[in-house]
């Protein structure tokens, strides 16, 4: 699970595992998860952030998106 970027005690990381879905971002803090799609920055899944949280996380994925998709190309390939 390569991490892209670290914010804040963030992680942003992709699985490896998971071949097949469209690009996405996980962000992991301690016991919380959300993962957020790439193509129109909407969020998949969220557990145990607050609504603030994920606003605040959802700004750093738009402000680092580009990145995140260049790690995914990378990563993966183009597809």
């Amino acid at each position: 699970m390569p991490v892209i970027l670290r914010w804040r005690g963030h992680r942003f990381l992709f699985y490896s595992m998971e071949i097949g879905e469209p690009p996405y971002v996980h962000v992991l803090k301690d016991a919380k998860q959300l993962k957020v799609w790439l193509a129109d920055l909407s969020v998949a899944r969220s557990t145990g952030f607050a609504q603030h949280e994920v606003n605040d996380i959802l700004r750093v994925v738009a402000e680092n998106r580009q990145k995140f998709l260049e790690a995914w190309n990378d990563y993966f390939g183009h597809r």
